[in-house]
């Protein structure tokens, strides 16, 4: 096959099966957020690249190494999204809804980034969040946590999970930090690797980020963040935890959670597994009180959580002994028996579907073989219609399960096919 029929390297096709499962866990994750009274957003797949350079950073790996940014025809750059709170943000702005605060929205959809292809890690894939613009208490923080731990539960999840939590404290917190990472890491600039040597002078909370192993070994003995919180900044994470604690949900202090972008404030927190390798991280997120200030908005703080769909897949694959499993809908068969009966049971398939039912016709073949497809499906019933049935107006119902059949009058059918237990 010519290499131009397969998929990108790092995409993959959706088929039906899978794509069953994915909806069950959008549908899940949606009814927990919309329970907290969250509506759903939709924004642009592409944005002007500003959008994400602009907020993500010029020296983060991300825009240098990971975006899928191109020039159109007009002239204009533009950038495939990498993640969704930057369009969300910029949706907020450039359509007015500062007086709509707060602005609680959930998605889902695709993100891009150029990276190498690993388990877990595509170049497209699928996310899941929220975001809760204007709310600057931290109690939103608790409720946003909790509102990730429902839904994870809402996935039987949430035993499979630990929640790791940190604050990076507020903006003279963060400066403050900042100075002894600077000093710290300068007396050890020579074992430093080459990209976070740049970060040392630009961003050195992005040093933190790094997955280099001489950098790791550093990082273990490095400052840290709590050491250097202001009063209000230690006030506003015991807050967050003792909500946590009032809701009875479990979580690990983890002081080497971070955010290394400057917009990220109090509370990061990610939910992590040991069953899916390397790539543990379920679902994460944060407070991020300068971001829409930064892309021109109204100085107004933010909080928000997003997952990967295809990690909650994984790991639900993982902790179900038999896999995870979203039936099919059940399917009913309408077979005419030859092609005079064709008309009849076209219409009557047509009117079972607007009764809400999953109905499969089936003209090909004989007789044999229209009931092999019938069974190959996994029909429930088979509604057939023969000479005689058109005739009285009838209609024959066999379950296939028992092999019973009767013939009753076609209007009777919707009401014989939802006695059956499970239609």
């Amino acid at each position: 096959m010519s290499p131009k029929l397969q998929p990108v390297r790092g995409t993959h096709d959706i088929l039906p099966e899978e794509a069953r499962k994915r909806r069950f866990i959008e549908a899940a994750l949606a009814g927990v957020c919309e329970r907290y009274n969250y509506g759903e957003i939709a924004t642009p797949v592409f944005e002007f690249s500003d959008v994400f350079h602009r907020t993500l950073g010029d020296t983060s790996d991300v825009v240098t190494k990971e975006t899928y940014t191109f020039t159109d025809r007009g002239g204009e750059s533009l950038t495939l999204r990498p993640e969704f709170t930057a369009g969300v943000v910029r949706a907020f702005i450039s359509n007015g809804l500062q007086d709509k605060l707060p602005f609680k929205v959930y998605y889902h959809g695709p993100a891009f980034r150029y990276e190498r292809p690993q388990k877990g890690r595509l170049r497209q894939f699928h996310q899941f969040g929220a975001e809760l613009v204007g709310e600057a208490d931290p109690l939103a923080d608790a409720e946003m946590i909790a509102m990730s731990a429902h839904a994870l539960s809402a996935l039987g999840l949430l035993d499979h999970v630990k929640l790791e939590l940190n604050s990076l404290g507020d903006a003279e917190s963060r400066q403050a930090y900042r100075g002894a990472l600077v000093a710290y890491f300068k007396d050890r600039q020579a074992q430093l690797s080459e990209d976070s040597k740049q970060r040392l002078e630009r961003n050195p909370l992005r040093i933190l980020d790094s997955k280099d192993e001489g950098d790791r070994r550093l990082i273990i003995d490095a400052p840290q963040a709590q050491d250097y919180f202001t009063p209000d900044a230690s006030a506003f994470f015991d807050i967050v935890q003792e909500g946590l604690e009032a809701l009875n949900i479990k979580f690990e202090i983890n002081p080497r959670i971070v955010r290394g972008l400057d917009y990220y404030s109090h509370t990061v927190f990610e939910f992590t597994t040991d069953k899916l390798g390397a790539q543990g991280t379920v679902l994460a997120g944060g407070r991020y009180d300068g971001l829409v200030k930064l892309m021109g908005g109204p100085d107004v703080p933010g909080v928000g959580f997003a997952a990967g769909i295809e990690r909650l897949l994984a790991l639900m694959e993982v902790v179900n002994a038999d896999g995870m499993r979203v039936s099919p809908p059940k399917v009913i068969a309408v077979i005419p028996i030859d092609a005079a009966q064709e008309m009849e049971a076209l219409k009557l398939a047509d009117a079972l579907r607007h009764q809400n039912f999953t109905v499969e016709l089936i003209t090909r073949g004989n007789m044999g073989k229209k009931m092999k497809k019938a069974d190959k499906l996994g029909a429930t019933a088979v509604l057939l219609l023969g000479e005689d049935e058109v005739k009285a107006g009838e209609v024959t119902l066999r379950w296939l399960a028992t092999g019973e059949q009767q013939r009753l009058p076609v209007q009777s059918v919707v009401q014989a096919l939802m006695q059956q237990d499970g239609l």
